[in-house]
């Protein structure tokens, strides 16, 4: 029942490379994004937040369609991709990862802006005017205090990212043992027949994963807060 086919497994550890490479995709673009929208105001802020989280509310196809038009050979990222540096990210596992970092990205960016936002900003003037250097203030204080935020974004991206199908199957493809991640392959299981069983298996390990990623977030979480109030 649970014994694992080649096929299975290569869907499993596929879609774990794509979660991770997604992850580490996202997080300091994330972080960068969080910081902007948390210690700054500006004109255009609230248009810039939207579109951080646009792929909340999109759906995911539409994602996946417009990273196909402008990361395509024809559009004008891939283009200058392939021409400069003979990177086609299309129809391959690193198109994938991009594709899950994309929808991962808002949920990560949330969490780190939401811990940014509950540091108290006294500290870092203290730490100033003893002399500290903005760079050594982040360092030392501001990243350390918002470490749970981190490490949630970073896990709930993880768990995003495993459970990704539209933007992926629309940017990536189907593509066996190259793109075929869990989601999309309990979706061709589910095409074929006596594949149920198989798809129920690969059902089960990704609520399993996606559970472990979620319970480990919140404890993480809950131990990083009392060290850090400690």
């Amino acid at each position: 029942m649970f014994a694992l086919s080649a096929l299975e497994t290569e869907a499993l550890l596929l879609s774990l490379r794509v979660a991770l490479w997604s992850v580490a995709l996202s997080l300091p673009c994330a972080l960068a994004v969080a910081w902007f929208l948390a210690r700054h105001e500006f004109i255009g802020k609230t248009l810039l937040n939207g579109i951080v989280h646009l792929p909340l509310v999109l759906p995911p196809v539409v994602v996946g369609y417009v990273l196909l038009i402008l990361l395509g050979r024809q559009g004008p990222l891939g283009t200058w991709l392939y021409a400069m540096f003979g990177i086609t990210l299309p129809f391959t596992w690193q198109g994938a990862a991009l594709a899950a970092a994309v929808m991962a990205f808002p949920l990560i960016v949330r969490a780190m802006r939401l811990s940014l936002e509950a540091v108290d900003r006294r500290l870092e003037t203290a730490a100033r005017t003893l002399g500290a250097t903005p760079a050594w203030v982040f360092l030392s204080i501001t990243l350390p205090l918002m470490a749970p935020g981190i490490l949630v974004g970073a896990l709930l991206g993880f768990a995003r990212s495993l459970g990704e199908f539209g933007a992926t199957i629309t940017f990536a493809a189907n593509i066996p043992g190259e793109t075929r991640t869990l989601p999309l392959a309990i979706y061709s299981l589910t095409q074929v027949p006596d594949g149920e069983a198989a798809a129920l298996r690969l059902v089960v390990i990704s609520v399993l994963l996606s559970l472990t990623a979620l319970a480990v977030s919140e404890i993480v979480a809950r131990r990083l807060k009392r060290r850090i109030g400690a």
